[in-house]
């Protein structure tokens, strides 16, 4: 661990002082809390770690980091002020979260699959972006009495660059990539036939799903679920005992504000 006061005659006052000034402090609280909210839950479970899923959490913590060899990973230690002993504990808190979030949400997986499933799904889109809403209409009836292909428009009046060279072409989306307008006007739509016009911030869209693929409850899936779930429900308890202090200073505030703006329901 590395002594500030020692090395470069920091305090903890300053530390927090800067944080203050930068706007992280409520960040940071955040952070600390939900590491104690976390451990204090895994303890009333007290969860089994196996030496394999602590190799497996080390391995997937160095891929994540490129961390591909042992000098690496010291490098890395060296760079942040950490100890390995300490790097260890950051393995573990990880595994105790996981083992927490599989603990209280593993029996949820296929409820919240079948009730969100279009959150998973990925189409293949091409789509026509226009500035006003005439110009979209205009297209989307020439396009229907096939005066003009869908293509054609695309190439001809689409306000991104890319898309007109490609005709309108997006590739592969995941749905939960998104605005909620655009998502519902695909799910009330069909395959194959062009969307009626859409607005979102970034204009009048005109939309045409060519495929869409069809989901499995896969383990990939199973685990963004389960970090969703996970998710909301410590934002949830972060809430609950930062209300049970019935703070009313700035740095109370400031947490509050902070967890608004983080809300699963209003991530940016």
């Amino acid at each position: 661990m590395v002594n500030l006061q020692i090395t470069a005659g920091i305090t903890a006052k300053e530390i927090i002082n800067f944080l203050k000034q930068e706007q992280t402090l409520p960040e940071v609280i955040v952070k600390i809390l939900s590491g104690k909210i976390v451990k204090e839950f895994a303890e009333q479970i007290n969860p089994i770690i196996t030496l394999e899923e602590i190799q497996d959490e080390c391995h997937q913590f160095r891929t994540q980091h490129h961390l591909e060899t042992s000098s690496d990973l010291i490098a890395w230690l060296v760079g942040r002020g950490l100890l390995y002993e300490e790097w260890e504990q950051i393995i573990s808190d990880r595994l105790l979260a996981k083992k927490l979030a599989k603990h209280l949400f593993a029996s949820q997986f296929e409820a919240y699959f079948m009730e969100h499933k279009s959150e998973f799904q990925e189409i293949l889109l091409y789509q026509i972006i226009v500035p006003f809403e005439r110009i979209a209409t205009d297209l989307f009836y020439q396009i229907e009495e096939q005066e003009l292909s869908f293509f054609e428009a695309a190439h001809l009046y689409d306000i991104d660059q890319r898309r007109r060279l490609s005709c309108g072409y997006s590739g592969w989306v995941s749905m939960a990539e998104l605005d909620p307008e655009l998502v519902e006007a695909i799910l009330n739509g069909n395959v194959g036939e062009i969307i009626p016009p859409v607005k979102t911030a970034a204009g009048y869209h005109l939309m045409l799903v060519e495929e869409v693929t069809q989901l499995d409850l896969t383990p990939e899936i199973q685990e963004k679920i389960l970090d969703k779930l996970f998710e909301n429900w410590l934002h949830l308890e972060v809430q609950y005992r930062l209300q049970k202090c019935q703070s009313q200073d700035m740095t109370y505030q400031s947490i509050t504000t902070y967890l608004s703006r983080k809300s699963p329901e209003n991530p940016r």
